[in-house]
């Protein structure tokens, strides 16, 4: 991997109104860990890291720092740790480098982006991918800028684990080997909910007058419903 050179100044100012003001500046704060060296404060041109971010290593860019200030000049590479954005502004807040040995392995996290056109996709299927990053451990220089997933041979049902990426000689994926990073899921089928049918409700028995209820025979006298007399002819 081709390596980026910054140039960066031992920092002196510390504290939130000091930092305040070399960000005034178009400064940015940052720290240098690791390795045999002490840790170091430093300040770099906040113009000349956005630059070194734009090369197709991203923030994996491996970085030739030339320190100068307090009467001495020293140069290390470095990798990024962390980078700090200002929560409103989305400015670089803050930067953590690595001290790193190119002849020793370090471990980073590594892109994961898909190529070709799944035929699952084609016959209406959806393409989910989980992972967007594995992480790998390597030697610096053999960091790769991307691990592509082939996907012209995913059928609706397939899916591709981090055990099936095509990884460069060399580097080694710490990932679970049956995590999944992408699949082909069926698609989804709308199911009509079916509204049933009204039940037809019977109409309401109209209630008219009531028969005379017929009385047996053999009911007594009382009992029996009384016919009004017919007047007398005179």
């Amino acid at each position: 991997m081709e390596q980026v050179e910054l140039k960066a100044e031992i920092r002196q100012e510390i504290g939130k109104e000091a930092v305040r003001r070399l960000r005034q500046q178009g400064l940015i704060p940052a720290v240098v860990y690791g390795g045999a060296a002490d840790t170091v404060n430093i300040k770099v041109g906040a113009r000349d890291f956005e630059k070194a971010l734009h090369t197709s290593a991203g923030e994996n860019v491996l970085l030739n720092l030339r320190l100068s200030g307090a009467g001495r000049k020293a140069e290390r590479t470095v990798i990024i740790k962390e980078i700090q954005y200002d929560p409103v502004k989305g400015d670089i807040y803050h930067v953590d480098f690595n001290h790193i040995s190119l002849k020793e392995s370090i471990k980073v996290k590594v892109p994961v982006a898909t190529r070709g056109e799944s035929p699952g996709v084609k016959e209406g299927g959806s393409l989910e991918q989980i992972l967007w990053e594995v992480e790998v451990e390597c030697l610096p220089t053999q960091i790769p800028e991307k691990i592509e997933v082939d996907l012209s041979s995913l059928q609706i049902g397939d899916m591709v684990y981090v055990k099936d990426l095509d990884l460069p000689g060399g580097v080694d994926v710490l990932n679970p080997p049956e995590d999944v990073v992408v699949s082909c899921v069926p698609p989804k089928v709308v199911v009509e909910e079916v509204v049933p049918a009204a039940e037809e409700v019977a109409e309401p028995e109209v209630i008219g007058k009531k028969e005379e209820e017929e009385v047996p025979e053999e009911a007594p006298e009382e009992a029996r419903p009384k016919k009004e007399a017919k007047p007398k002819k005179e």
